[in-house]
């Protein structure tokens, strides 16, 4: 149970009693022995060195001096810890004692939040007596818990013995005062007032608001809800004279059954302790705290990455599928007058566009409603590969001449390679769809981008990805700028035919990865069933029927069973990843990489699926070839693989921690490195060998 004290009133009993020191007579310090190892040094302390006449309680202190690089806990440690304990059991004329407890300080590692202290720290102890005026003798077991790259608990006894007297220890009075003017006062007293704190239904983030009559310099904000509600790192957000404060705090642990939320709120040298009354309706964030022109500045620079990230994705390995369909495009306009020819570019660029804006559109509902999302995560729908799958088979088979137009009449004028009006319509399908075929990729500069839009406002995501689609749709905007460059192609001929023929080839190619995705997010059979409806939707197409009503409705069955099939017998569990992997590979346990860390080894992440065509490029080129293979085999290394072809809450909220909303995602944590060292979407074998030996440098060291 936590108690409310009035600091006031401590600072004025410290400063009478510190003062008084130099009027009363000299005597021995007061404290108890030491505990010592290189980890932490304690001791128990007292602001008097006596019991004086009537006295009814007494100021202690336990001092704390941690050795380099270790750290201690706040009464909430955070996502893992263990706060400082102390047993009073065997002491005399000792009623109760109560801590107070100085402002914490915030700690990340292995994308874990820790709440605590370095260097030095004495908790505050208010003793109180069962006769006032006696003699005290204190008998103390304390329970710590101090981490580095190992953690360790330590259990001890401390005992100090208060004969009856008067004798102030000015030392351990000003230790103890000093500690005293970091605990964070109650909202009667501070100038910071928390003005609301709001839950969504979902459990998914706690926004807390508050104001100051003074700027805010240096905030923080620390939630306590009890030890099974446990939270990740802020969000905090100022408006432009920094006097309201906006945070957003992902929930990553929730229990219905929580004591009465505390929020605390630190500032430099000063912190407010407040009980909170929970609602559900979070208020807006003010501005960036860089204020409205720095925030547009930085918006722009942030556009611009995200324009040249969509641009690179062109030529990443998702270029398979985009690039057959442009050269199709590209092939088409070779015939055609130049205004048709870049009208037509310019409405396959809109199609990339369109996709584009209504993915954004898609993940600010998700993220609204407390859906993790992230970049490319639409393949993990069976129902949309499906839909994929059977929109590339009828591309394929309709350049392989197998029919002109495989769909039914309304769509046919529509995606038709007739006419100019009803090319055009072709001409944005080819644009959305190529679009579509792109995100499985990720390109360099794309996660920066794609992770500045999703944290910030509805306006950052629209800019972003409007940036990003231009960059995307950049090749049709060329053409659509010199269209005559079109007609350097040779003359149409029988040479078109086989180029259709190899760009078939190109789209079927598409389909039977397409298929292979859907086998991880749906199952074999789910495929299966997929693929059998889609053979005969293209054999209902080809043929000939008596009767147009019946090749209509067996058409429009075929494409619905196709579609839906995988996510009416969709598998349930997806197999485990790691069951047929090379041996090195390892399942991802998250709680996992901390031990592992302390005990000296180096972990390797990587945060996959099989729709990820980037992942795939990674691993063939970099991760199952020497010498990454090497080091990764050599029994110094933990590799542990995230399978995120379906939905999986650990590693999206894996993710986030790290702020990224797509893969692959490459993580390297050890000795040299407990918070991880994250890598570029695109790996290297120097870039993998050089983080692995970052993270593994403290450990060569110590050893």
């Amino acid at each position: 149970m936590r108690e409310r004290f009035h600091i006031g009133r401590w600072m004025l009993l410290l400063t009478v009693i510190w003062f008084g020191g130099f009027l009363g007579q000299p005597a021995s310090a007061a404290e108890s022995e030491v505990f010592s190892n290189p980890a932490v040094t304690a001791r128990l302390i007292s602001a008097e060195d006596g019991i004086a006449p009537d006295a009814a309680s007494i100021s202690l202190g336990l001092a704390l001096e941690f050795g380099e690089g270790w750290k201690g806990y706040w009464r909430t440690p955070g996502e893992v810890g263990l706060a400082p304990a102390l047993d009073w059991t065997g002491s005399s004329n000792l009623n109760s004692v109560d801590i107070l407890w100085p402002a914490p300080e915030r700690y990340e590692a292995f994308g874990i939040e820790n709440f605590g202290y370095t260097n030095e720290v004495a908790l505050p102890l208010r003793a109180t007596l069962e006769t006032a005026g006696e003699a005290l003798n204190l008998r103390a077991r304390v329970s710590l818990l101090t981490c580095s790259d190992v953690c360790v608990p330590h259990d001890f006894a401390l005992s100090l013995a208060l004969p009856e007297g008067v004798g102030i220890d000015t030392g351990s009075a000003d230790i103890i005062a000093r500690f005293v003017d970091r605990v964070p006062l109650g909202p009667e007293d501070s100038d910071i007032r928390i003005s609301s704190a709001a839950i969504d239904d979902q459990a998914s983030a706690l926004t807390v608001t508050a104001r100051s009559t003074r700027a805010f310099r240096d905030v923080d904000v620390f939630p306590e809800f009890g030890p099974l509600v446990t939270f990740g790192k802020p969000d905090i957000r100022l408006n432009q004279d920094r006097t309201e404060l906006w945070a957003q705090i992902p929930i990553n642990a929730w229990s219905e059954e929580h004591p009465a939320p505390l929020i605390t709120i630190t500032d430099t040298a000063r912190a407010v302790t407040s009980p909170v009354l929970l609602t559900t309706e979070a208020p807006a964030p003010p501005y960036v705290i860089a204020g409205a022109q720095a925030g547009l500045l930085k918006l722009i620079a942030v556009a611009g990455i995200a324009f040249l990230g969509g641009l690179i994705l062109n030529v990443m390995p998702c270029v398979l599928p985009v690039l057959s369909i442009k050269l199709a495009s590209v092939l088409k306009a070779s015939g055609q007058s130049r205004d048709i020819t870049r009208k037509g570019f310019l409405v396959s660029a809109f199609g990339v566009l369109t996709f584009v804006w209504g993915l954004a559109a898609v993940l600010l509902a998700l993220q609204w409603v407390g859906v993790s999302i992230g970049w490319g995560m639409q393949f993990q729908n069976p129902i949309f590969v499906s839909l994929m799958f059977v929109v590339i088979v009828i591309f394929a088979a309709n350049l392989f001449g197998a029919f002109e137009i495989a769909l039914p009449q309304a769509v046919q004028d529509r995606l038709g390679a007739g006419s100019a009006g009803s090319g055009y319509a072709a001409d944005f399908g080819t644009g959305f769809l190529a679009a579509v075929l792109a995100t499985p990729c990720s390109a360099p500069f794309l996660g920066t981008a794609i992770t500045f839009a999703l944290a910030g406002t509805p306006l950052d995501v629209a800019v972003i990805f409007t940036a990003l689609g231009l960059g995307l749709a950049l090749p049709y905007l060329v053409i659509a700028a010199r269209p005559e460059w079109v007609h350097l192609l040779p003359r149409p001929g029988r040479w078109m035919l086989f180029v259709r023929a190899g760009l078939g080839c190109l789209l079927l190619a598409t389909a039977i990865w397409l298929l292979f995705v859907l086998v991880g997010v749906a199952g074999a059979l789910a495929a299966a069933g997929v693929f059998a409806a889609t053979a005969a939707l293209v054999l209902g197409a080809y043929v000939q029927w008596p009767k147009p009503m019946l090749r209509r409705v067996f058409l429009t069955i075929s494409f619905l069973g196709a579609v839906l099939s995988a996510g009416l017998i969709a598998s349930p569990e997806r197999p485990d990843a790691t069951a047929n992997a090379p041996s090195h590979w390892q399942a991802f346990e998250v709680q996992n990489i901390a031990r592992h860390v302390s005990e000296g080894r180096v972990v390797f992440v990587d945060v996959t699926a099989d729709w990820c065509l980037t992942c795939k490029a990674n691993k063939s080129l970099v991760l199952d070839r020497s010498p990454v293979l090497d080091r990764l085999r050599d029994g110094t290394v933990i590799a542990m693989q995230a399978d995120w072809t379906r939905p999986d809450d650990t590693i999206s909220r894996f993710l986030e921690r790290h702020n990224r909303y797509g893969i692959p995602f490459n993580i390297v944590f050890g000795p040299g490195a407990p918070s991880g060292i994250a890598l570029s979407e695109v790996l290297t074998p120097a870039s993998v060998l050089d983080a692995l030996d970052a993270a593994a440098t403290r450990s060569i060291a110590s050893d």
